[in-house]
């Protein structure tokens, strides 16, 4: 192995800048000199196909100072360039979820002068926008702000590391979104490194085409871990923060070559040269993943970590991700409007049938067989089926109603379905009868290739639905109108079977004992676990449990996203133990004993006597692939 000569470094802090320099210094005493050159020489490519976005006369340039770890408090300056007399700041009101969290709460003041330090008059115009008076000649504007939003979708600064949601963090000027922007960090630590997707540029600081692009790019800096490695032309960065017993990076980094490998090559595209997996493996309460249009910020329990498939599940999504939502992406959700709620009925495709896409990439990875695929279908279709709202609320419903999911009453099973579940099966469906349409010529694979090529690679956005179906209906050269009116705009109950028989599997419906804990709870992304419905005369309600409570822990464990599968684990007359927080405050531990009931679970099975047929759609069906034309032929040939 290597290394790169110790006069190179000087050359290097001249061209790049110290802080790209120490950063390369780290990532150089684990990689060869050949990758190293190879980032050096992407580096530059940037530098020199973004040459005006520094020097740019009307660049807006911000500094993030981490003043006050401790205090999870940061100070941001904003350098505006001359233009209008008076100019509007906005902060935005929602950023990561579909939920507005009006960050402007946790900004402490704000105040501004011109370029020779006078003090500029600032007026608040409402609870998330400012006016500055006397910017005609640039100003500099300054402002404090909380950051202690742990996970993937909000920001923190702590003692440990900062973790950076732009949005949630850095007013725009109004009339500037477009402008070319640059931030740099300053009082980071001598031992902490700093990693984002966004462009390096001279003197330590990072630099963006304008303001949608730089808050797309979510920004680590801490004493965390690094791997690179290539797959098919593309580099990819990995970045580890968590304790080093917690996870192997010798065996995360094999199983990314085989997802983005499996992706890229499905959809026949890779729209980047670089992308970075950037995760976080905390041993609370964590879990979920955020898309970036050339990264992804993942967060997972470090005990769930150990769970064959969480890892491989999650990642696949967020990375699919970098094509539906981020560039296939429906008209509503653009432009952003940062100022409210942006509505659509198109999550459960952005959203669900990215899911869908999660199991056929981690099939074709290897990473998921059949049996595990199969069993995972069969308990979608079970949570789709138990929730009695899934006959009252249909997909486009629950996309438009996502801003509601912070409520822990909307998320009761008789008020609403979920996108991510339901769009999921309609995904799977729609592939099933696209095959079938098609006579096995075209499949879920060549409907995305569709949106890619007519939508993405055009700059167009599609029409929610309306555009999934015109996709779907020109690879399969058949009306389709029927499906997404009674399947997508309608509730009406999806027949399983009369899809699945084609490719030679039905669903049985088998009636079971489940435990039974006497309580609904959810958790909202990365919030807290709120109690939703307590069940009448149950040992729950006997116990003091109420409709409000916040669940803290759970069997003795930090309740999280894992504390859903902890319950169904649990055997009916075992014994629950909860700390919980009530809606006025103060804290209880209760116990109880776990109840039962009987409910109906969805497998999905073969078909018996399946035919040959059958059995070869199926296959293509698991590899995400149409049949070829002799295929089809063949299989009609014997069928007859």
């Amino acid at each position: 192995m290597e290394r790169m000569p110790v006069g190179a470094w000087g050359w290097c802090e001249q061209m790049w800048g110290p802080s790209t320099a120490r950063r390369l210094r780290v990532r150089e005493a684990a990689t060869p000199l050949r990758m190293t050159i190879r980032f050096l020489l992407a580096t530059c490519i940037l530098s020199v196909t973004l040459p005006g976005l520094a020097e740019s006369p009307q660049a807006v340039a911000y500094t993030i100072s981490l003043v006050a770890p401790a205090q999870h408090l940061v100070n941001v300056q904003i350098l505006l360039p001359g233009g209008a007399a008076r100019r509007e700041l906005q902060l935005p009101v929602w950023n990561a979820l579909y939920q507005v969290r009006d960050f402007a709460q946790y900004v402490n003041w704000v105040r501004a002068k011109d370029r020779a330090g006078r003090p500029l008059a600032v007026h608040e115009l409402d609870k998330s926008q400012w006016q500055i008076a006397g910017t005609g000649n640039g100003a500099v504007v300054e402002y404090q702000i909380f950051v202690d939003s742990p996970g993937p979708f909000g920001a923190q600064l702590s003692a440990h590391h900062a973790f950076f949601n732009l949005a949630q963090v850095l007013m725009y000027p109004v009339d500037a979104r477009a402008s070319p922007m640059t931030v740099r960090f300053t009082g980071v630590p001598e031992a902490w490194h700093i990693a984002t997707p966004l462009a390096d540029l001279p003197d330590g600081r990072f630099g963006a085409d304008n303001y949608d692009r730089m808050v797309d790019s979510p920004v680590e800096i801490g004493e965390f871990h690094e791997a690179d490695f290539e797959e098919g032309g593309g580099h990819y960065r990995v970045i580890v923060d968590a304790e080093s017993g917690d996870y192997d990076m010798e065996k995360i980094v094999p199983e990314l070559h085989k997802i983005v490998a499996a992706a890229t090559g499905w959809m026949q595209d890779r729209p980047f040269d670089r992308y970075m997996f950037l995760y976080h493996f905390p041993r609370g309460p964590a879990g979920g993943g955020m898309e970036h249009a050339y990264s992804t910020a993942i967060d997972l329990n470090a005990e769930v970590l150990k769970s064959a498939g969480a890892l491989p599940g999650v990642t696949s999504h967020e990375f699919f991700h970098l094509w539906n939502v981020k560039r296939i992406r429906p008209q509503t959700l653009e432009p952003v409007d940062y100022t409210k709620e942006n509505y659509t009925r198109a999550l459960w495709f952005s959203e669900g049938v990215t899911s869908t896409a999660e199991g056929t990439i981690n099939l074709r990875a290897g990473l998921l067989d059949e049996k595990r695929y199969l069993q995972r279908l069969g308990d979608e279709i079970t949570e789709l089926e138990r929730r009695p709202a899934h006959l009252t609320q249909s997909a486009e419903e629950s996309s438009l109603d996502a801003w509601l999911e912070g409520n822990a009453y909307y998320r009761r099973p008789e008020r609403s379905i979920s996108y991510y579940n339901k769009g999921e099966l309609l995904g799977v469906m729609l592939d099933l009868q696209v095959r079938e349409a098609s006579h096995g010529q075209a499949s879920l694979r060549e409907v995305l290739q569709w949106m890619n090529q007519n939508y993405a690679k055009k700059g167009r956005c599609f029409k929610d639905s309306d555009g999934v179906r015109e996709a779907a209906e020109a690879v399969s050269h058949a009306d389709l109108g029927w499906f997404f009116s009674k399947y997508v705009a309608g509730n009406e109950e999806i027949p399983w079977n009369d899809f699945l028989r084609g490719v030679g599997l039905r669903v049985v419906e088998t009636p079971n004992t489940v435990p039974d804990a006497g309580f609904a709870a959810s958790r909202d992304f990365d919030g807290p676990m709120i109690v939703g419905a307590v069940t009448a005369g149950s040992e729950a309600e006997r116990a003091g449990l109420q409709v409000g409570d916040t669940i803290l822990e759970m069997q003795g464990r930090p309740a999280g996203q894992e504390s859903r599968q902890d319950l169904a684990r649990l055997n009916p007359g075992g014994t629950l133990s909860v700390k919980v927080r009530g809606r006025r405050g103060g804290e209880r531990e209760l116990k109880w004993k776990i109840g039962s009931r009987e409910e109906i679970s969805y497998e999905v099975k073969d078909l018996e006597n399946a035919s040959e047929g059958q059995r070869a759609r199926r296959a293509a069906w698991l590899k995400g692939e149409a049949q070829s034309k002799k295929e089809t032929r063949d299989k009609a040939g014997a069928a007859r």
